[in-house]
């Protein structure tokens, strides 16, 4: 993944970058994966990705989705809401849908089919390999 405008937020060692302003430019939604609305996606990587993956080390970044509905097919991901509200559906594999609101944590495998319906800007912290 890089960023919609190409631009790398670099994390500084004891510096603080705040995930919650972050400035995140945004794209629309490929019309193909559009379920409802016209949400727009975006991200800023934190850092690059590392150039093994086998070394199990993968991208940091904040990825950002405006109110809408669209399907994803995943990568091995572990993510961190920090604003907004949605429901993720799992279609495959079929598994209960989750309710997301900052504080949840939530992991993601390569692969998985889901429908993403955002009703308040959604912002993540996310590690994906």
């Amino acid at each position: 993944m890089s960023g919609a405008d190409g631009g790398l937020a670099r994390l500084v060692a004891g510096a603080v970058t705040d995930a919650a302003t972050l400035p995140i430019a945004h794209e629309p939604v490929p019309a193909d994966q559009v379920v409802a609305g016209a949400p727009t996606t975006g991200y800023a990587p934190l850092d690059e990705p590392a150039a093994d993956a086998a070394a199990g080390v993968g991208e940091l970044g904040v990825w950002e989705m405006t109110p809408g509905a669209m399907r994803d097919t995943e990568v091995d991901e572990v993510f961190l809401v920090i604003g907004g509200a949605a429901t993720v559906e799992f279609v495959d594999p079929a598994l209960p849908p989750v309710e997301l609101r900052p504080g949840s944590i939530v992991r993601l495998d390569a692969g998985m089919q889901t429908v993403w319906t955002v009703t308040e800007t959604l912002r993540k912290l996310f590690i994906a390999r």
